[in-house]
Formats: structure tokens, C-alpha cells, sequence
């Protein structure tokens, strides 16, 4: 693969145009925490309570000495996906603000209540994915009202956004990286730039988000919709907050903040990259057990067995089988499996 060139030139005609003014001021606000040039401040935003429970949500703003760009970082969509909480809680410590061109926008943990409740995928007080609810609604359930609030208070303030995941409690999982098209030539150029300046080896390109921003669903594609370049990361799995996957996650914002002249330093470029062009999430057809056959990165063949279902008397139901050849990008390492939940996730390799 040829060494991939990053140019900054095709920055221009998205960025000019969607910088926030609030971000040339001397004071950046989200929600109720404001921070001064050359400050950092931290605090939460408030989710009142509607037709159900309210909560909270950790943010910090790190508004830099000089004006520059926007970036928006959030963790925590999925409360089980640890490294990136506690990336996000030392990038926080470690960012000189007055070193800073621009602004930082962290949320720290975007589901209090999963975090909290260490559940999978899942609010604990409404049942529903947060990762697919946006842009959110402020008559909705508590997962609505959190995506809307995320939706107004952080990306639309934002300039980039990054939502940074891992693999959630149940997945084992490789890390990688989406670069989501979306036919607009412009930002998909932006978007490409900022998923390989984050620094993974492992690129999805995906063509399938919605475009409407009234039915953005994701965290990213909600900046995508509204004309802003965003991207995902995958670091890390299994519940586990173990250094190597924390230190991915940082590393790669850091490149990032490098890439937008944020901070001084030279950009280390990812020169082996894997572009992955479709992917598959497989499901299982019956609530049991899942068996693994495959571990996340391995490459499979077509019809390969991902893994056996069992009963919960341990009889074997089902097999699932890779639908192509490819990369096992996560795989369920956990028994327990609910009917239409993933059990692995395929990408099929790109050719050269």
C-alpha cells in the first residue's frame, strides 16, 4: 500500500464556514461550565427529570490561550467501554491550556447511568441504546434526553468531534477505526485525514449512516449530518481498563490535536493501514449461550465458524459462520446472548 499523503488543503472550504464564533471569544461555555483564555474549567450538565429519572453528565472545556478549532471528545456513550473514560480524564490533566490553540470540549462519561450500572449496550433506566438515539428529543426517555443535550451543548459547539468506544463488556475486540463516508467530497476528504491521523490500523469505511440530521441515530454521524467531520475509535474490550488500550486511545488524540495544529508537535502517520470496505454484524437468532470458535483479528474464510449456541442445558442449537472472508473486528466472549444481539462483527479486506 502506497504511504498515505495528508493534506490539510481540503480543510478549508467545510471548516471556515462552521467555525464557532463562541470559540474566537473569551470565554467558551457548554452547558453551565465556562472557561476563560487560557483556562480549563469542569462541571456537569444537568438532565431534569422528565418521564423518567434525571442524571448528569461530566464535562470539561479546555479553551486555549490562542483561537483555533473546535474538538469535541466523548466517552462513555456505551457506560461499560472504559480505556476511553479514563484517556479522556488524563488528557484533561495533562493539556496545558495556554499551550492550546482552540478549544477542547471533553465529555467524560456521556451514560452516567450505564457507567454507573455497568451494563452492556443498554440504559439501565429506559432500555435503549444511547448510540442510537440521537439527535435526541426533550420529551423522550433518559437516553433521548442525554443524546439530545450531548446533540445541542457539545456538537453543535464543536468544529470535530471524535466518539471515542472500545468493546463493550461482552466483546473481545481489535482495535480499529471508522471512517464514514458520506458522498460529500469535501468532508469525507476531512473525515479520511482525521481517522488516519488518529492513528489505527484498522479502517472501516462505512457507506451505510443515515443522512438526515433529524434521524442521525449515532454520536458521530450526528456531527456528519450537520456538515461536521467526525469519526469513531475503537480501543480496547471486555470491561477491562487495561494501560495498552487507555494509551491507544490517548495517543491517537493527541496525533489528532497534533494534525489540527492544536498543539505543537509532528504528526506520526499510521503508514500500514488496513482499509476494510464492508463489515457484517452477525446476530444471534436465539436467546442461550455463545460459544466462541474465533478470537478478535483473526482472518476467516467464508462459511468459517464463528462460534456454536447452546441451549441453557448446554445442548448445540446453531453454529453462526462468517457471511465472507475476512478480519473478526470484535467477537461475544461472554456466554450469555439475547436473541438479535451480535455475536461478531466481519470486515472484508480491501483490496490493494
Amino acid at each position: 500500500m502506497p504511504r498515505i499523503q495528508i493534506s490539510r488543503l481540503t480543510m478549508v472550504g467545510v471548516l471556515l464556514s462552521s467555525f464557532a464564533v463562541q470559540a474566537q471569544s473569551q470565554v467558551f461555555t457548554v452547558g453551565p461550565v465556562e472557561a476563560g483564555r487560557g483556562e480549563k474549567a469542569s462541571g456537569y450538565i444537568m438532565i431534569p427529570e422528565g418521564v423518567d429519572e434525571g442524571t448528569t453528565i461530566p464535562v470539561s472545556v479546555i479553551h486555549g490561550e490562542r483561537p483555533g478549532p473546535v474538538l469535541a471528545l466523548i466517552a462513555g456513550v456505551h457506560g461499560y467501554e472504559y480505556p476511553p473514560v479514563t484517556a479522556l480524564q488524563n488528557i484533561r490533566r495533562e493539556i496545558d491550556p495556554r499551550e492550546l490553540s482552540g478549544t477542547v470540549i471533553i465529555v467524560h462519561v456521556a451514560n452516567m447511568p450505564s457507567f454507573l450500572g455497568r451494563t452492556i449496550y443498554y440504559s439501565p433506566v429506559d432500555g435503549k441504546n444511547l448510540n442510537r438515539e440521537y439527535p435526541g428529543r426533550s420529551d423522550g426517555t433518559l437516553s433521548e434526553r442525554i443524546a439530545l443535550a450531548i446533540t445541542t451543548e457539545v456538537i453543535d459547539r464543536a468544529d470535530y468531534v471524535v466518539d471515542l468506544h472500545c468493546g463493550d463488556g461482552n466483546e473481545a475486540l481489535r482495535p480499529y477505526s471508522y471512517w464514514m463516508r458520506t458522498g460529500i467530497e469535501d468532508l469525507d476528504s476531512v473525515t479520511r485525514e482525521m481517522v488516519i491521523a488518529f492513528g489505527l490500523d484498522h479502517i472501516v469505511i462505512d457507506d451505510d449512516r443515515p443522512s438526515d440530521p433529524g434521524e442521525s441515530t449515532y454520536t458521530s454521524n450526528t456531527a456528519l449530518t450537520r456538515g461536521k467531520p467526525g469519526i469513531t475509535t475503537e480501543t480496547g474490550g471486555l470491561g477491562l481498563n487495561d494501560a495498552s488500550s487507555i494509551q491507544m486511545a490517548e495517543e491517537g488524540v493527541w496525533n489528532l490535536m497534533r494534525y489540527l495544529k492544536m498543539v505543537a508537535g509532528t504528526v506520526r502517520l499510521q503508514t500500514g493501514i488496513v482499509w476494510l470496505d464492508r463489515y457484517e454484524v452477525v446476530r444471534s437468532p436465539i436467546t442461550g449461550i455463545f460459544q466462541a470458535a474465533v478470537r478478535d483479528g483473526y482472518a476467516v474464510n467464508e462459511g468459517a465458524l464463528l462460534g456454536t449456541l447452546l441451549d441453557f442445558f448446554g445442548n448445540v442449537v446453531g453454529e453462526m459462520r462468517a457471511p465472507f472472508s475476512g478480519i473478526v473486528n470484535y467477537v461475544i466472549a461472554t456466554p450469555p446472548i439475547s436473541e438479535g444481539e451480535p455475536v461478531a462483527m466481519v470486515s472484508h479486506i480491501k483490496p490493494e
